[in-house]
């Protein structure tokens, strides 16, 4: 009797981010096979990352957050500071670690919440000659004491959240790798909130670990009355721009996801 069926193994990739129901674009075809490393350990990016179908390894990156915010003369410019040295951190741990399964991608983001956009982004009426107030950055609050103070400031007006993602690669020429990176704004206009439901939101303990002290996809959102701009971002990863931006990079890079 003939046999049909062949002893030889089918070779599977050793690694394959791509979920199944990911969309045939571009960007996720060419990171079929690909080691993608997310150099983050929040659980809202990861999985923002697998509903579009993208599930990448998670390796947290150790890299302190401690960039001096008054130093950058544009506050968009600190997370995508800090999201830089997140990628480059995991991604020379990863070839230090194991030179022979080097990541072919390294995703790191940072998400900051800014007070006071400037003129054109508020629709807050002000003086031709008055000055804007200056964006203070509202990162994730301390304590409960710190959570309500932020919700007070935001309370009744408008904030930007801003996402700042890099993307780090390899290539030949030295150091190794490249870095790309890209922002995202989004504007959310707060309601005005009598204190009793700041207190009650901040008791319930869901703001501590959130920029700006609250979670728009959860009770948060029960402070907002509406947003301009990318939910996801908003929510901590932006995943429109993310994917069209890699589209991006394997147009214009030539080592970009390179075989």
């Amino acid at each position: 009797m003939m046999n049909f069926f062949s002893s030889k193994k089918v070779e599977l990739p050793k690694h394959n981010p791509v979920l199944p129901h990911a969309l045939k674009i571009p960007a996720l075809e060419k990171l079929v096979g690909k080691r993608v490393i997310l150099a983050s350990n929040s659980p809202r990016r990861r999985e923002i990352l697998q509903t579009f179908g993208l599930s990448p390894e998670i390796v947290p990156s150790t890299f302190e957050e401690t960039l001096p915010f008054g130093g950058f003369q544009d506050p968009h410019e600190y997370p995508v500071a800090t999201a830089t040295h997140k990628a480059v951190e995991v991604y020379e741990r990863l070839v230090t670690e194991n030179p022979d399964d080097a990541p072919d991608l390294v995703i790191a983001a940072d998400t900051v919440v800014l007070t006071h956009p400037p003129p054109g982004l508020s629709s807050t009426p002000r003086f031709v000659d008055e000055m804007p107030p200056p964006q203070d950055i509202l990162e994730k609050p301390r304590d409960k004491e710190d959570n309500m103070r932020m919700l007070l400031d935001l309370n009744g007006g408008v904030c930007e959240v801003v996402t700042g993602v890099s993307v780090v690669f390899p290539v030949l020429e030295a150091p190794g790798y490249k870095i790309k990176s890209i922002e995202e704004r989004t504007l959310v206009h707060f309601a005005q909130n009598e204190n009793a439901l700041l207190e009650a939101y901040v008791e319930s303990g869901e703001g501590i670990d959130r920029a700006g002290g609250f979670a728009i996809q959860g009770l948060g959102g029960m402070l907002v009355s509406k947003i301009e701009g990318d939910y996801q971002n908003v929510v901590g990863f932006p995943a429109a721009s993310f994917f069209k931006f890699l589209d991006l990079l394997i147009e214009e890079e030539v080592d970009f996801l390179s075989d």
